[in-house]
């Protein structure tokens, strides 16, 4: 059974830091690219940050760009996001995301269940 759970959210004020991370079970995560995308109330999910199934390459939309940090341990099966200078436009259920191949090198993916972070003024 695959499995994706985030855990790290929470509330914090304007400024401040939170590690997400994301535990991977069911599926050969080593061989996934992952991914971090948030969804902000009244508006579209958005990509929001990205590391190759080696954590040799990755990428983040601009509005996080210097402030947030994905990484993964394939050791452990889990991928994070750190997140610093937070600020209320942050404000988001973040969801973890996997893209790999599957049985016969059909891709695959996966959602998490989501996490919210919430950034006060």
């Amino acid at each position: 059974q695959v499995r994706l759970v985030e855990s790290g959210g929470g509330l914090v004020q304007f400024g401040g830091s939170l590690r997400l991370s994301c535990a991977a079970s069911g599926f050969t995560f080593s061989n996934y690219a992952m991914k971090w995308y948030r969804q902000a109330p009244g508006k579209e999910r958005e990509l929001v940050a990205s590391i190759t199934n080696s954590g040799g390459s990755t990428n983040y939309t601009d509005s996080v760009k210097g402030r947030f940090t994905i990484s993964r341990d394939n050791t452990k099966k889990t991928v994070y996001l750190q997140m610093n200078s937070l600020k209320p436009e942050d404000t988001a259920v973040y969801y973890c995301y996997a893209l790999g191949p599957g049985s016969l090198n059909i891709m695959r993916s996966f959602w998490g269940q989501g996490t919210q972070v919430t950034v006060s003024a």
